[in-house]
């Protein structure tokens, strides 16, 4: 008879059973012939070209039929027809194996699955994954926010913070998030409950973010469309003042030039005067260059697109151009996701490239242009006296932050659907450097540009910079009105536009889907109709945007929503990793997926994950504090009420972690623990946590207080183990 007895099972959810029994008939293992492999002293030596698998195959045999090369575990024992003993010859120990094979969780993405399936997508090849990825990360701030910031922070000694913070915090903070949702193949919402369940708001507060997010970037999608559409024409409407829209303050450059060229005629209110009844009233150059002007592109937007009113306090009518075009954001949306995350996978190979081809079109036009070299030597001038500033170095640490999206949710929403041993860390190389890139490449774009402008307006170049809408529905649309065929290259610009926004937006919006899904597994049947609904909430939630007080509700959610909150939630999750899981584990989790890697590779990302990047993150995060004003828009500034409500945004995510951790708290069975044992016990991975893998993999450890040779796995539930006595 054998002898075999059962160990309990340990607080983090792993069950332990003895490595070997004693048995006149055989000395194989539990899991050796749960995995059908051999010996676990054959195991030790076997050939070099095995060392380099990972999870179960290195256990796979040699002399298996070539049907069955790339099958174990599992998959071993369905190929092969196994039925277990026989009654004549059965043994109780060889009983439990079809128990504990039975019993192991394993990954939907592969074919050697038990019991029911999860109905959850998958990637259809890698390179979906990169190009939306790519999309998601590189979005409208590469373009509206980078060159602003280079300029305004020393121009080309801008890049050097700027790249150091991509190794501070993007590198390390992506690879993170990617290798995190890629091991689980879960959504922020159900991978935090698993993995730390006191912490389970921190998934939430992610999901509140993108959400929030996506209703008013949507809109911004919708005045591209907008833009989009009425540039359809011979002539585009913003190239002259018209009754209509104009301010007093519009002025056209085209008719200006017109004007002062019939016998030094002068131009203001948008009327021509003749020399002498510009005498008669007194208009002179001094009087001209003190004269507030608005370029036809600014009114337009300000007066016929949004109908902007005097401040938030007066939100006014929904414009219905407007509204309209939100509609067409959100249709688009629902076409491009509905089909799961393979057919969206397709959708970004548009969204991801087509910004890069424009973008070279663009800049092969702009160098061509008249004074585009002024610009871009201002664009890469370094003004090294400006590293000495500290908002220098918060700036550059909040651009890598907001451009590679760590903490939103959306790194571990799409790693979530890769196969398990995708290489999660060349792909965050991959994005953080093609970021990188293109932040800088379309800075030289946008820097020719404003160097054109700024020759024609005879303005200096630092006058010219705007950032955020102003820079992409103003200065724009006012330089291409100066080119050639100007509605092909307006034409071009939105379309550019609209692909950086929905790459973006499908990743913000399938967090929050995923979430839903993850949540509720039912719903997972239902994606088309869980899609739309989430399509129709969106919608009704931006609505409040397209009115004439939106850009102030805008301005309002875009600095409140996505601020201080990320930082905090980064630096609890790196903390949680690299000190309450422990950096070494995960990144034993981590070589599970991408195979062994090198000892210096695991010190950069322990030092970043425990220290640099928390510690960078809290230091941009105090220096935004002190630095704190209240909200202003151009001229107007917004009222103590508006301001605290954005503070009431921001606050959110903090809300939702706090009242889920005190609920965790609260029912927990207490038994015989204090709230400290609660809390601890809460930080501890639940049963649940372990890898989307098929056949579990096998922790060898000695332990001093158990037997030796022991076989620890999260995913194995003993259910009936009998203890069998010589």
């Amino acid at each position: 008879m054998a002898d075999f007895k059962q160990n309990r099972s340990r607080s983090d959810g792993h069950v332990k059973i003895d490595r070997f029994y004693k048995n006149e008939n055989t000395n194989r293992s539990i899991p050796d012939i749960a995995a059908g492999t051999p010996l676990m002293e054959d195991i030790q030596g076997s050939s070099q070209e095995n060392q380099g698998e990972r999870g179960t195959e290195k256990y796979h045999h040699e002399s298996d039929s070539e049907k069955n090369k790339n099958k174990w575990g599992v998959a071993w024992y369905k190929d092969n027809d196994y039925t277990g003993p026989q009654d004549d010859d059965i043994n109780p120990n060889e009983s439990l194996v079809q128990e504990v094979s039975s019993t192991a969780v394993l990954t939907p993405l592969d074919d050697d699955l038990v019991g029911e399936e999860v109905e959850r997508d998958n990637w259809s090849g890698r390179l979906d994954f990169l190009m939306y990825l790519l999309g998601y990360s590189v979005g409208l701030g590469n373009v509206w926010r980078f060159p602003y910031l280079a300029y305004s922070n020393g121009g080309g000694a801008f890049v050097f913070p700027f790249i150091l913070m991509l190794f501070l915090l993007g590198i390390p903070l992506m690879f993170l998030e990617l290798a995190f949702g890629q091991y689980a193949a879960l959504g922020p919402a159900a991978i935090f409950d698993r993995f730390c369940p006191l912490f389970t708001g921190l998934g939430y507060g992610m999901i509140a973010i993108s959400g929030m997010v996506a209703l008013y970037y949507t809109v911004i999608i919708g005045w591209c469309i907008l833009y989009l559409f009425i540039s359809f024409t011979s002539v585009l409407p913003w190239e002259d003042c018209h009754q209509d829209w104009a301010t007093p303050y519009c002025y056209s450059y085209g008719a200006a030039d017109a004007c002062s060229a019939v016998n030094g005629s002068i131009y203001f209110n948008q009327t021509c005067y003749n020399a002498s009844m510009a005498n008669e009233i007194g208009l002179n150059p001094m009087k001209l260059n003190h004269t507030e002007r608005h370029a036809p592109a600014q009114d337009y937007f300000e007066v016929e697109i949004l109908g902007l009113s005097p401040g938030i306090e007066v939100i006014g009518n929904v414009r219905w151009k407007v509204i309209l075009c939100l509609a067409a954001a959100w249709t688009l949306t629902f076409l491009a996701l509905g089909k799961g995350v393979k057919s969206t996978g397709k959708v970004v190979y548009f969204t991801a490239l087509f910004p890069y081809l424009v973008l070279c079109i663009l800049f092969f036009r702009g160098v061509t242009l008249p004074g585009a070299m002024d610009g871009v030597l201002y664009y890469i001038t370094p003004r090294f006296e400006k590293l000495t500033d500290a908002k220098v170095w918060s700036d550059a640490a909040a651009q890598i932050f907001f451009a590679l999206s760590p903490a939103w949710g959306g790194l571990i929403t799409l790693s979530s659907y890769n196969k398990f041993h995708n290489n999660c860390l060349k792909d965050s190389l991959i994005v953080s450097f093609g970021n990188i890139c293109t932040s800088l490449f379309a800075g030289f774009v946008i820097f020719c540009i404003i160097g054109y402008l700024a020759k024609e307006l005879d303005m200096p170049i630092d006058k010219v910079v705007d950032e955020g809408a102003g820079l992409a529905f103003v200065v724009y649309p006012d330089v291409v009105t100066r080119l050639p065929i100007s509605p092909l290259w307006s034409i071009l610009f939105f379309i550019m536009m609209i692909t950086l926004g929905m790459g973006s937006e499908f990743a913000l919006l399938e967090t929050c889907l995923t979430a839903i899904q993850d949540t509720y597994p039912s719903l997972r049947k239902k994606k088309v109709w869980v899609v739309l609904v989430t399509c129709i909430i969106g919608f009704c939630g931006g609505i409040i945007v397209t009115t004439q007080g939106g850009m102030f509700v805008l301005q309002l959610m875009d600095n409140y929503v996505s601020s201080w909150s990320v930082f905090i939630m980064a630096a609890g999750e790196s903390a949680l990793i690299g000190w309450v899981y422990g950096a070494d584990r995960f990144l034993q989790d981590v070589q599970m997926m991408i195979g062994p890697m090198s000892r210096k590779t695991q010190i950069f990302f322990t030092i970043f994950w425990k220290f640099l990047s928390p510690l960078t993150l809290v230091s941009v995060l105090l220096f935004n504090l002190i630095q704190y004003k209240p909200l202003a828009y151009g001229n107007y500034t917004y009222p103590g009420w508006a301001n605290g409500l954005g503070w009431v945004l921001s606050l959110v995510p903090m809300i939702i972690i706090t009242v889920l951790a005190i609920k965790k708290i609260y029912y927990t069975p207490s038994g015989n623990m204090s709230l400290f044992q609660k809390i601890k016990f809460l930080l501890k991975p639940s049963p649940a946590w372990g890898p989307a893998h098929k056949v579990p993999h096998f922790k060898m450890e000695d332990d001093d207080d158990e037997d030796d040779g022991v076989v620890s796995n999260p995913n194995f539930t003993i259910t009936n183990i009998r203890e069998i006595s010589a």
